[in-house]
């Protein structure tokens, strides 16, 4: 005969199943807390270690830093698309070089011009050491460069034309200087190739765009006008324009190339120097073997940068003298056109 389960029994029964029951619960809700916990573990580790490598790219600059300008001393301003950043920049690392070209020119010209031979009577008149240079540089600018074009006119403008010239050649030399690598060392950034700047050529454009217009009326005045219409007054309306947007492309050719041609250079020893820093990133070895032929390249462009650097002071300067000379002279294109169709009569 099968016995009955008393209250008892059943109560016990009931109490082991549910202490499985219970266990197998309190082990789900462990490992649920054990996980949780491993997510908030891991979220503040995985922002640390973004924040870390953002901070590693963050590192690596720009090569193209050295290139472009960087502002020292800013004050709001709100001067249209002169200011697209509401900010106007009194003092820059290349305004810094410009301050510094001119005051090598101020203190050092003088004092090596000055500078004889100790001796008496003509000897004592001899240039020695830079002086020499310097005055080749001038006498050749004043004799073969400005007089052929100029004429009559060349001692008026003889003084401004050196004056362009020397100083052009200053600046782009001292943009050759590493200063920026220097100034580094003190928190700041100073050094820097100024004409790399498109404002700093507009304006010395702009400025030989004035001894143009100005001295062309100045000594031409209504020669000067009449230029610009060269044919029958009827074809002025089509003529004028063409003959204005000419002398505007004068301008702007003088300010794009010197700009063009000086920051070419820097630009691609910053693209070379960022081969290396590439290079050195997968391997220490691949990054010595691309440092070494980066080195002879850099030190290659560099000596090609030193003749870019006379070489543009040059045609600065001649393009200056060649575009004043045609306003300056444009009444004496026309008499002697005339004076060859009097003789050909």
């Amino acid at each position: 005969m099968r016995q009955e389960p008393t209250g008892h029994q059943d109560a016990a029964q009931g109490e082991t199943h549910e202490a499985p029951v219970a266990a197998e619960s309190g082990a789900h809700g462990a490992a649920a807390a054990h996980a949780a916990a491993g997510h908030e573990g891991a979220a503040p580790q995985g922002a640390a270690h973004a924040a870390a490598g953002g901070r590693g790219g963050g590192e690596h600059e720009s090569p193209l830093t050295h290139v472009v300008q960087h502002p020292l001393v800013q004050v709001p301003a709100d001067l249209g698309f002169l200011t697209p950043e509401g900010k106007l920049t009194i003092f820059s690392d290349q305004i810094s070089m410009l301050a510094l070209a001119g005051i090598l020119l101020l203190a050092l010209v003088p004092m090596i011009v000055r500078k004889r031979r100790k001796a008496a009577g003509v000897d004592g008149m001899v240039p020695t050491g830079a002086q020499n240079g310097i005055e080749f540089l001038c006498q050749y600018i004043r004799d073969d460069m400005a007089k052929p074009v100029l004429g009559v006119h060349t001692d008026r403008f003889i003084k401004y034309i050196w004056s362009l010239f020397f100083f052009l050649l200053t600046v782009n030399v001292l943009g050759l200087i590493p200063i920026p690598a220097v100034s580094k060392l003190f928190g700041t950034h100073l050094g820097g190739t100024a004409t790399g700047n498109v404002w700093l050529t507009a304006t010395l454009a702009v400025i030989t765009l004035g001894m143009m217009v100005i001295n062309g009326l100045r000594f031409g005045g209504k020669a000067y006008i009449a230029h610009f219409c060269p044919g029958p007054l009827v074809m002025a309306p089509l003529l004028v324009p063409v003959e204005i947007i000419g002398l505007v492309a004068k301008v702007f050719a003088l300010a794009v190339r010197l700009f063009a041609n000086m920051i070419a250079g820097h630009i691609m020893l910053a693209v070379l120097l960022s081969f290396v820093m590439m290079a050195g990133a997968s391997s220490a070895g691949m990054g010595y073997g691309i440092g070494a032929i980066v080195v002879a390249a850099s030190v290659a462009i560099n000596l090609l940068e030193l003749f870019v650097a006379f070489l543009q002071a040059f045609i600065f300067t001649f393009l200056s003298v060649l575009f004043i000379g045609m306003s300056v002279n444009v009444h004496h294109e026309d008499h002697g056109e005339h004076g060859h169709e009097a003789a050909a009569h």
